[in-house]
């Protein structure tokens, strides 16, 4: 009788196939290194250098002192730099809050109303996000100038007693800067939520008025909610531009008058140099 055959126990030896996404995923990696290696060398290196060199005393040209923590203690502990975070708060509700409040609203009346030349409205309003912020420094210097448009107009409709040197007013500097950062954010909030509702359901819009919702209702049910992404996206883009906000200051009142307009960008560049 013939012997059986021992039946093997070991498991089937599989071939390792490369898996199509992870071949992607290499593929990307490789298009993505050579921008991330410039990002890492423009951006990245300079950063870790800066870090390094602020625990230095260093004017730049002798030789470098360590001071460890010194410079951040400075820092924190001087009256004029610490007033600079209110008015940090106060640029914020300008260029952050009061743009996307009007831009709401502005794509909520513009998309439920349709109008001829409503394009050349969004366009008018969308014009400073392709301006330099040194053309705009400049041009609303000329507005806030004691003779200048601002004043001349308040001056032809009788209301002599509102006219004054905007930007050397120590109340009202601050306040006039923010408007401008108003106007330049705008026009990007708008344009953002008009697109972000066009990719609302119509639908939702229809069974709100069926259900009797009128345009405050419907805005807070429908328009609100559908543009969740919209706002957290301009909430992030225009509060870093109000921390950042040097040019337009430095341009308009180099912080003043006195420390009325100084900004964390402004007082760094100051103790800096």
């Amino acid at each position: 009788m013939p012997s059986a055959r021992p039946v093997s126990t070991a498991p089937p030896v599989r071939l390792r196939r490369r898996s199509p996404r992870r071949r992607t995923r290499w593929v990307g990696l490789g298009f993505a290194a050579l921008p991330l290696a410039l990002y890492a060398l423009v951006v990245i290196v300079p950063l870790a250098q800066s870090v390094q060199y602020s625990f230095f005393r260093w004017d730049g040209v002798s030789v470098a002192t360590w001071v460890g923590l010194d410079n951040y203690v400075e820092f924190l502990t001087d009256p004029v730099l610490r007033s600079t975070f209110s008015h940090v708060l106060v640029l914020i509700c300008f260029f952050s809050l009061l743009p996307i409040a009007l831009g709401l609203l502005s794509a909520a009346m513009l998309t439920r109303s349709k109008q001829p030349g409503m394009a050349v409205f969004r366009w008018i309003f969308f014009l400073p996000q392709v301006m330099t912020s040194v053309v705009i420094a400049l041009v609303f210097k000329r507005i806030y100038a004691p003779d200048g448009p601002l004043n001349s107009l308040l001056e032809a409709l009788g209301l002599d007693a509102l006219t004054r040197t905007w930007l050397a007013d120590f109340t009202w500097a601050l306040p006039a800067l923010g408007l401008i950062g108003t106007w330049v954010t705008f026009g990007f909030c708008m344009v953002l939520f008009i697109s972000g509702t066009s990719a609302i359901a119509p639908e939702l819009y229809e069974a709100a008025r069926v259900d009797g919702a009128g345009p405050v209702r419907e805005f807070f049910a429908v328009t609100l909610p559908g543009l969740r992404g919209q706002v957290a996206v301009a909430l992030t883009l225009t509060i870093t531009a109000s921390l950042r906000t040097f040019d337009l200051v430095w341009i308009t009142t180099h912080g003043g008058p006195g420390t009325s307009t100084l900004t964390p960008a402004v007082a760094l560049y100051k103790a800096a140099f």
